[in-house]
């Protein structure tokens, strides 16, 4: 039984517990994560303009996500407090969609890895899009928040699809 996966954040009774990283190794660990906004192409274009009634939308977005990384212990109930080394949030159009694709990189040296602190920031950083722009389109939508890479840690490398 000691091979089938379990849930890490419960115990055997099934409360929720943080878990305790005490005796895991400091090694650098790194994740990357990407979301996007889908939205109407005039709205792109608008935000692409710098012409946004609320400001620069992919600049407060890029900030967004980079102070939520640094604050998901705050948000998520069982994430350990980090001492971040990098938090990169990059913003780019993407027409075919239309829309933003968000992309975080996020690198600490520690017990734990840094994998929802990369998702948070994509998660933020498009909330704040659909925040800044919700005004001319309320039928964005935000998509595919998903981890693409994490390394670091016992479990090594690991790369989505």
């Amino acid at each position: 039984m000691a091979d089938e996966p379990r849930l890490t954040h419960l115990d055997a009774a099934g409360a929720a517990n943080m878990v305790d990283v005490a005796d895991k190794a400091v090694t650098d660990r790194i994740a990357v994560a990407e979301g996007a906004v889908r939205m109407k192409a005039e709205t792109l274009d608008l935000i692409l303009s710098g012409n946004a009634k609320k400001g620069d939308v992919i600049g407060t977005a890029r900030l967004a996500g980079i102070m939520a990384a640094k604050r998901t212990h705050e948000l998520i109930p069982l994430c350990h407090a980090l001492l971040l080394s990098k938090v990169a949030v990059e913003i780019e159009p993407d027409p075919a969609l239309p829309g933003l694709t968000v992309r975080a990189t996020v690198r600490t040296t520690g017990q734990t890895g840094v994998e929802m602190e990369a998702l948070t920031a994509v998660s933020v950083a498009c909330l704040t899009v659909y925040d800044m722009a919700k005004a001319v389109d309320r039928f964005m939508r935000i998509e595919n928040v998903r981890l693409l890479e994490k390394s670091g840690g016992r479990s090594g490398h690991w790369q989505g699809e």
